[in-house]
């Protein structure tokens, strides 16, 4: 089945050329130029990734951003004429998967779009850590019939780590690719997020048996689960 993706954008000539590039891609495409009609057309169309520019009659696209992500499942890659590194990390804050900032190169905007659907396409669908269930499709996680809340990150770091199980996470892995950060900034923001999902997720978050700390470098995940040292610290 074609993987469906949604243009959003209100430049005529740059929307005809994401459409022809995509539709050449393989690509089912609907198009649509403003942002009033993006919500009822993701809807309907029920994409599997929307590319998204910010500056749009109707609606902006930081506003679409959060709506759409209210959906569950739909990749976005937001596309715009800003380059402020704010506006990057809002979108990437508000549930974007991607950014690009205008001019681009045509095959990077293709080779992004690639990445994103196939991050978005996980190898299991479902993973048991003990008695938590994670369903990577749904985006749901349950202990029983009880949910446990994740925010949008915690689960994106939980993805992340569930795709690549038995190989080191590095940090500044993390960073790049969950918080969006191009650099590797001085901060403890990984650790502490580990901390919270180990809280949610671990039947004794002080002895780890899922989520590893590999010292002085990052994270590894064990989904069979392993006895841990009460000095595993986040």
């Amino acid at each position: 089945m074609k993987k469906r993706i949604l243009v959003v954008e209100d430049d005529a000539a740059l929307t005809w050329v994401l459409r022809e590039n995509l539709l050449f891609e393989g690509f089912e495409v609907e198009c649509v130029g403003d942002g009033n009609l993006a919500v009822t057309a993701a809807r309907r169309f029920l994409p599997d990734l929307v590319i998204l520019d910010v500056m749009l009659p109707g609606r902006d696209g930081f506003d679409l951003c959060g709506l759409l992500r209210q959906g569950g499942a739909t990749s976005i890659v937001m596309l715009t004429a800003r380059a402020q590194k704010a506006d990057k990390l809002k979108g990437l804050t508000l549930g974007a998967d991607d950014y690009v900032t205008k001019p681009f190169d045509l095959e990077e905007l293709m080779a992004r779009v690639h990445a994103v659907l196939r991050r978005a396409s996980p190898i299991v669908d479902r993973v048991a850590l003990g008695a938590v269930t994670v369903d990577l499709r749904q985006m749901r996680v349950t202990r029983g019939r009880d949910e446990i809340h994740l925010t949008h990150r915690e689960f994106e770091m939980l993805r992340y780590l569930l795709e690549r199980q038995g190989r080191v996470v590095f940090r500044r892995e993390l960073l790049r690719e969950v918080w969006g950060y191009p650099d590797e900034p001085d901060t403890r923001s990984v650790d502490h997020a580990i901390a919270r999902l180990r809280k949610k997720i671990e039947p004794d978050p002080g002895r780890p048996r899922y989520i590893h700390t590999v010292r002085g470098d990052g994270y590894t995940i064990t989904p069979e689960g392993r006895p841990s040292a009460p000095a595993d610290p986040a």
